[in-house]
C-alpha cells in the first residue's frame, strides 16, 4: 500500500480517496475542508499531508504526533497547513484521568510554540475530570463529536454541564459532528438536537461543524484485524441540513460554518 496502516491500529477501513472527498465538498457546496489524521495511521501523517497537498489551499489539517515527532517535522507540517494535534483518548478506551492529563499536557507543550490547537476525542466523564486543566491551557482545545455526549442522556447527563461550562466561558470549542456516534436514530439522528442547541446557546463562537467523512466504523468484536470495517452509511447533505434546525439564525450558522473555523484553522477571511 502507498500509505500502510499502523500495526497497532484498532480497525481496518476501506479506501477513501481525495477525489471522493472533493466530490462531496462540491455536492455540499463547501469551499474549505479540514482533514483530521485517523487513528489507523498512528503518528505517520503522510497520507493526511498528501491529501492536503492535493486539495490545495482550501485544506487545513490536524495531525497526530508523538515523542518521536521532531521539531523540524512539526515545522514542515505547519508549512503544509497543519494547525492542530489530535489527542485520541476514545479509540483506545483511555479513561484514566492521569493519563489523559499527561497526554494533553505533552501535546500542548509541542504545539503551543506553533500556535496550534489540541483536538481531543474522548467522553464526557473525562472532559469533566480534566475541565480545570482544560480551562487554563495556553492553546485552544477542541472536543470532538458533541464531547462524546449521547442523545439518549439528554442535556442533564453527567458531564454535559462541564462541557457547557468550558464552551460558555470560551475555554474550549466543540464539534457538533458525527451525530451517528451520539444517536442510533438514523438517518437524521434528530434526537441530538437538544444537545446541539444547548451547546450553540452556550457560546456560538465556540461551535464547529463537520461531516466526519468517510465515517469510520470500529471493528466487529472478535473479527480479525485485516477484515475491513465498512463505513457508516451517512447522508452528509441531510446532516448539514440539520444545522438549520439547531441554529435557525443565518448569522449564527455563518459563525459555525465559516467564521469559527476560519479563525481556528488559520484560513483567513472568506
Amino acid at each position: 500500500a502507498e500509505f500502510p496502516f499502523a500495526a497497532q491500529r484498532s480497525y481496518t477501513p476501506p479506501p477513501a480517496s481525495v477525489d471522493e472527498l472533493s466530490s462531496l465538498l462540491h455536492k455540499l457546496k463547501l469551499s474549505r475542508v479540514v482533514v483530521v489524521q485517523p487513528s489507523v495511521y498512528g503518528s505517520d501523517n503522510s497520507c493526511t499531508l498528501d491529501g492536503m497537498r492535493r486539495l490545495g489551499d482550501r485544506a487545513r489539517g490536524v495531525a497526530v504526533i508523538d515523542d518521536a515527532t521532531g521539531d523540524a517535522a512539526l515545522q514542515e507540517m505547519h508549512q503544509a497547513g497543519i494547525r492542530g494535534a489530535r489527542v485520541n483518548l476514545e479509540t483506545a478506551g483511555e479513561t484514566d484521568l492521569q493519563a489523559a492529563r499527561r497526554n494533553l499536557a505533552a501535546a500542548v507543550d509541542r504545539v503551543a510554540p506553533l500556535g496550534w490547537h489540541v483536538q481531543v476525542y474522548t467522553r464526557l466523564s473525562v472532559i469533566a475530570g480534566i475541565a480545570d486543566e482544560a480551562a487554563k491551557l495556553p492553546v485552544p482545545v477542541v472536543f470532538d463529536h458533541f464531547g462524546g455526549a449521547q442523545a439518549g442522556g439528554g442535556v442533564d447527563q453527567p458531564g454535559f454541564a462541564a462541557l457547557l461550562g468550558l464552551i460558555g466561558a470560551g475555554h474550549a470549542y466543540v464539534k457538533i459532528s458525527a451525530a451517528y456516534r451520539s444517536s442510533e436514530k438514523a438517518p437524521a439522528y434528530g434526537d441530538v438536537g437538544p444537545l446541539a442547541r444547548a451547546l450553540i446557546e452556550a457560546n456560538p463562537d465556540r461551535i464547529l461543524w463537520g461531516t466526519d467523512w468517510p465515517h469510520p466504523h470500529a471493528a466487529t468484536p472478535g473479527a480479525p484485524l485485516e477484515e475491513l470495517s465498512p463505513f457508516y452509511d451517512v447522508d452528509d447533505g441531510l446532516a448539514l441540513n440539520q444545522l438549520a434546525l439547531w441554529a435557525p439564525s443565518a448569522a449564527i450558522r455563518r459563525k459555525i460554518l465559516a467564521d469559527n473555523p476560519a479563525r481556528l484553522y488559520d484560513f483567513g477571511p472568506l
